[in-house]
């Protein structure tokens, strides 16, 4: 299978499960796939076995593979079972389908591969094993090319989500695993593989996804004989016994570094949320770091004027608006309106909300439930695991396999969005799961599309303590994640920089905070936190009374800029820059048609040399003019004593000199960012 981007080889040696040979840049279209296959046979040496075990979509134990099998089945007896299958190959439909099985056992495994029209690399496995517990199963295996001599995958926590981090090959494991039940702050499912000398602009790249919004798990090995894999699959005890599929894992080859897989990613996903994705992309509020959960409707009526006047084009109305939910400690799983707040339901509020020219919208989070609350009094055997459990954020699961639960969650949703005029839903997930139970995420999934069949004009956010639940198959069902709870623009800043690594910005929820952050006590000038939301989708999070008049102008000013911007933005592609400078984190996110383009540049921290280096740019056409503007040089401190051509007016240079030389920036303080505009000339 090939296309522009790759091609992607799979052979197959007697009957035997097929494995890939090639995964990399288009081979010519008559390349020898037989020679090819055997220009990869291995020799064999002393104190090995007297056949290499392949490396197969699924690695089988029975064949002597002596790392990590393809999947483990275990017996009555409690022993591991090994059948010997023999596979058929098919291609059908622009896939390849491979079909396995073993008569003796009964087992039978399926798998399929298949390129996307938008050049995704898809990948799923399931297998069926009567009588037996099915303790792992990967999805299609892929091998590691020998050019790769890193991988990149992603850590982080509450208000510190998608933090990056190298691994060097090494023998050995290398084993990341999510087990608290969503895709998780703590191992988002998410790697790169890498090249020597890859950038963000320029290297070879394997980028790949596991999609899947539940527990799941990472196994990169390099095996003695040299040879290296990386296998995803649910997390270990996730799959019931006989019977298990992974999730689809996603991936694609690029020769243009890090940004080429990026934007892969960006394009795929937003083509992935356009059915249920509001366009265009309306400026948000949410009212939550300026109310808690102190309602008062004609508090919540001036701040939803003042945002209005703000720009914002959506409201939405947090945590605190249904059952006695005076702090977090109560009524989860009470999704009626308390008549104590809003004696006259939602609908005066989402009204006004709409006679102002935006849109209302509302937080829920259906999946938990408080035990001080009507629903636990009357239902306590709807608790997903043991009653006695430790409780988290002060609240506990509902068990989404019953359908019982689903059925009375959607019936109190349906009501609540057919009582008043919503058009957005934030969906929040504020508690880790007790027990890993992939019934959860295949229920969950039902319930959301159930919802929108019933509501299609309704958009709904993932939100899990921010960042918790971000993955490719939330995304199916959601237009907008909130990428973190932090609205420190610093923080920001680099969690926006790694996620775009997979995320676009069309579905990046990125919000102005108070001018003091709640999460990080740090203080931020308004130009710096409206900059950072606007490099995403644009919205405020703080309390408008607490704006001067020349914070209100920046805001107002910025936010317009984004506006008249969005169209071609939200379609942009995002292309990381590769700083010389380690204390300046850069991006530039391109057009589609390349005819503009911005960049953002924000100084993260104090540089170590005096002046800041020249950016060089990424993505443009060398031979091209480019007409380059610097939008908030007004934003210079006193220090910044020099000319640089850019404070004075625009540049004309060649994309050549600009990815090659760059462009000198004006000095700044720390937590700042310049905005450059670019537009290419005829």
């Amino acid at each position: 299978m090939d296309d522009a981007r790759q091609t992607f080889v799979l052979a197959q040696d007697g009957v035997g499960l097929p494995g890939v040979i090639y995964w990399a840049a288009p081979l010519p279209a008559d390349e020898d796939l037989g020679a090819l296959a055997a220009s990869q046979r291995l020799d064999v040496t002393g104190g090995m076995m007297d056949a290499n075990a392949p490396l197969s979509i699924c690695p089988e134990a029975r064949q002597g593979w002596p790392g990590q099998p393809g999947f483990v089945l275990i017996g009555a007896d409690g022993r591991r079972v090994t059948p010997r299958l023999r596979a058929s190959v098919e291609a059908r439909e622009g896939a390849l389908r491979i079909t396995a099985n073993d008569a003796d056992s009964g087992v039978t495994y399926h798998a399929q591969v298949m390129l996307t029209e938008d050049g995704m690399l898809q990948a799923w496995a399931e297998i069926d094993a009567p009588g037996l517990a099915i303790d792992w199963l990967a999805a299609p295996v892929l091998p590691v090319s020998s050019a790769s001599d890193g991988l990149i995958d992603f850590s982080g926590r509450w208000i510190g989500e998608f933090q990056s981090q190298r691994h060097d090959w090494r023998p050995g494991v290398h084993l990341r695993e999510a087990r608290m039940g969503r895709s998780g702050h703590e191992h988002p499912p998410f790697a790169i593989l890498t090249a020597s000398g890859t950038t963000n602009s320029q290297g070879e790249a394997w980028a790949m996804s596991y999609d899947w919004s539940g527990g799941h798990r990472m196994v990169a090995e390099e095996l003695p004989d040299g040879r290296r894999q990386i296998q995803f699959g649910h997390a270990s005890g996730g799959h019931t016994s006989g019977k298990a599929r992974t999730a689809t894992l996603t991936a694609t080859y690029s020769t243009e570094g890090l940004n080429g897989g990026a934007r892969a990613y960006q394009r795929h996903v937003r083509a992935l949320t356009q059915g249920h994705a509001r366009h265009p992309r309306p400026v948000h509020y949410n009212c939550w770091e300026a109310v808690y959960f102190d309602h008062d409707p004609a508090v919540l009526q001036d701040i939803a004027r003042r945002a209005a006047d703000l720009g914002a084009e959506r409201f939405v109305l947090d945590d605190g608006w249904f059952g006695r939910r005076d702090d977090d400690t109560t009524s989860l799983g009470d999704w009626t309106v308390d008549q104590r707040k809003w004696p006259d339901g939602l609908r005066p509020i989402a009204e006004h909300v709409q006679g102002l020219g935006m849109e209302f919208g509302l937080w829920v989070e259906p999946e938990m439930v408080n035990k001080d609350s009507e629903l636990f009094r009357a239902h306590p055997d709807w608790l997903l695991g043991p009653n006695d459990q430790t409780p988290g954020r002060q609240q506990f699961v509902l068990d989404l396999s019953q359908q019982a639960v689903c059925d009375y969650l959607f019936d109190r949703l349906d009501a609540v969005l057919n009582d008043a005029p919503i058009g957005y839903l934030k969906w929040d997930h504020n508690r880790l799961l007790p027990v890993v139970d992939e019934r959860q995420v295949r229920m969950l999934n039902g319930l959301l599309g159930r919802l929108r069949t019933a509501h299609p004009g309704v958009e709904i956010e993932s939100c899990a303590s921010g960042g918790g639940r971000i993955d490719l198959n939330i995304l199916q069902h959601t237009g907008r994640v909130w990428l973190s709870d932090s609205n420190d623009a610093a923080e920001r800043l680099r969690i926006q920089h790694d996620a775009a690594l997979f995320l676009p910005a069309s579905v990046t929820g990125s919000h102005v905070g108070p001018r003091q952050c709640h999460t990080s006590g740090r203080v931020h000038d308004v130009r710096f936190r409206a900059w950072v939301a606007a490099q995403r989708h644009m919205g405020f999070e703080m309390d408008p009374r607490e704006l001067t008049e020349d914070e209100a102008q920046v805001l107002k000013f910025v936010t317009a800029w984004w506006k008249a911007n969005r169209d071609w933005r939200m379609e942009a592609d995002i292309l990381r820059l590769d700083p010389a400078d380690p204390a300046v984190i850069a991006e530039l996110q391109l057009a589609q048609d390349c005819s503009r383009f911005v960049v953002f540049a924000g100084q993260s921290v104090t540089s170590s040399q005096i002046l800041p280096r020249p950016l060089c740019l990424t993505g443009l056409d060398p031979q091209a003019r480019y007409r380059i503007t610097l939008i908030n040089g007004e934003e210079a401190p006193g220090l910044s004593r020099g000319t640089p051509a850019l404070k004075h007016g625009p540049l004309i240079l060649s994309g050549q000199a600009l990815m090659r030389q760059g462009v000198a920036l004006p000095w700044r303080y720390p937590d700042g960012i310049w905005v450059l505009e670019g537009e290419r000339l005829p």
